[in-house]
C-alpha cells in the first residue's frame, strides 16, 4: 500500500451473514498479528476497516458491532513487529486493560498500550474508533518509560494529548490525498505528539513541550500545504491562529525558521520526485509548480544554491533521465 494514497478496506458486506463472525476474526488475525476476536456469543456480526499509511504509522478506522480482543502473552512476544497502539473512539467506548490497569476512553479520548505484551480491549457496544499504530521503537529512542503510561486515559482535558488526538483524525482524514512525501511528515508529527502526550501524562510537561507541540503543529500544517503556493509565514500563523512571534519561538532551535523550513521541505519534496522513475513523464516545471513554486527561475536559483547542481543535472544524475 503507497502511504497516503490508497486505503486497504475490509468489510463484511463482502461475505454472507452466516460466515461473518469467521471472516472477521481471520481478518482481525492477519492484520493485527495473531490478535484474537470474541463477538461476546452474538451470531449476527457487521464490521468494516479501512487502513492507511502515514510513513511507518498505521491509521485504520474501524465500524463494528461490539467485540472484544485479546492478545496472551505468548502471542505477544512472538509478534515480528512491536507497536503503541491507540484507540480513540469517535462512537462508543473502549476499555483497554494492560498492566494489572484497565482505562475506559469515550469520545474525545484517547489510551495506549503495547502490543508486544498481553492486552484486551472490550468494546461492549456497537463503536467507531480510530486506531493508531507507531511503532514502539520510536518512542523507546526517546527514552520515555513506557509500561506506567498504558492502559491510561488520555486527551478529555486538554492540552497537547487533545491536540494528539486531532491530529490523527485530521491525518486520517486528509491522507488520500496527500503525496508520499507528505504522508511520512505527516507521520512523524504524529509521532512527535504522541511523545509529548507521553511526557505530559508521565508529569514532565513544561513549557518546552508546548512549544515543541506547536512545531509540530506547524510542520502538520506545511506538510498538508506542500503544493499552495500561498504557504507562508502568514498563511501558517493565519490558520494555526497564532502569531508570528510564537512561530518564530517555536523554531527557534532550528537555523532557518519558518521560512527556511518550508523552502526545505518543497526542495526535499522536489529531489524525492526527481528521484523516483515513476515521474519520469513529468516536467521539471510541473513538478516544481506541483510543491509551491511559482517562479522556475526563483527555484532554479533556490535548487542550486541549496542542492549544489541544477535541477535537470540532478535529476539526470539521480535517475538517467532526460532533463
Amino acid at each position: 500500500m503507497t502511504p497516503g494514497t490508497t486505503a486497504s478496506t475490509m468489510s463484511t458486506d463482502q461475505v454472507a451473514a452466516s460466515e461473518r463472525a469467521g471472516y472477521w476474526g481471520d481478518w482481525i488475525n492477519r492484520l493485527f498479528c495473531g490478535l484474537k476476536s470474541d463477538l461476546y456469543g452474538d451470531s449476527d456480526f457487521e464490521g468494516s476497516m479501512s487502513t492507511l499509511r502515514a510513513g511507518d504509522i498505521v491509521l485504520t478506522r474501524l465500524e463494528a458491532n461490539r467485540h472484544r480482543v485479546m492478545r496472551s502473552s505468548t502471542l505477544a512476544r512472538s509478534t515480528e513487529i512491536g507497536y503503541l497502539k491507540i484507540v480513540a473512539p469517535y462512537v462508543g467506548c473502549a476499555g483497554v486493560g494492560q498492566k494489572g490497569r484497565e482505562a475506559w476512553v469515550t469520545p474525545d479520548q484517547w489510551s495506549i498500550y503495547d502490543t508486544t505484551d498481553s492486552y484486551a480491549v472490550a468494546n461492549p457496544v456497537s463503536v467507531q474508533h480510530l486506531i493508531v499504530m507507531v511503532p514502539k521503537e520510536r518512542l523507546v529512542e526517546r527514552g520515555v518509560a513506557l509500561d506506567p503510561l498504558m492502559a491510561r486515559r488520555l486527551g478529555g482535558s486538554g492540552g497537547v494529548a487533545r491536540l494528539a488526538l486531532e491530529t490523527m483524525r485530521s491525518a486520517y482524514r486528509e491522507l488520500p490525498g496527500m503525496s508520499e512525501a507528505a504522508a511520512r511528515g505527516v507521520g512523524d508529527a504524529i509521532t512527535q505528539l504522541v511523545h509529548l502526550s507521553m511526557l505530559d501524562l508521565a508529569g514532565i510537561g513544561t513549557a518546552m513541550t508546548q512549544r515543541e507541540a506547536l512545531r509540530e503543529r506547524i510542520k502538520q500544517h506545511v506538510a498538508e500545504h506542500l503544493g499552495d503556493a500561498r504557504l507562508s509565514v502568514d498563511s501558517v500563523a493565519w490558520a494555526l491562529n497564532c502569531s508570528r512571534r510564537h512561530l518564530y519561538n517555536a523554531f527557534s532551535d532550528e537555523p532557518d525558521g519558518v521560512a527556511g523550513y518550508i523552502l526545505r521541505r518543497r526542495l526535499e519534496a522536489c529531489c524525492q520526485s526527481f528521484d523516483d522513475r515513476a515521474n519520469s513523464h513529468r516536467s521539471i516545471t510541473e513538478i516544481a509548480l506541483g510543491f509551491g513554486f511559482s517562479s522556475m527561475a526563483h527555484f532554479s536559483r533556490v535548487f542550486r544554491s541549496h542542492v549544489g547542481v541544477a535541477p535537470s543535472d540532478y535529476r539526470r544524475a539521480a535517475g538517467g533521465l532526460p532533463a
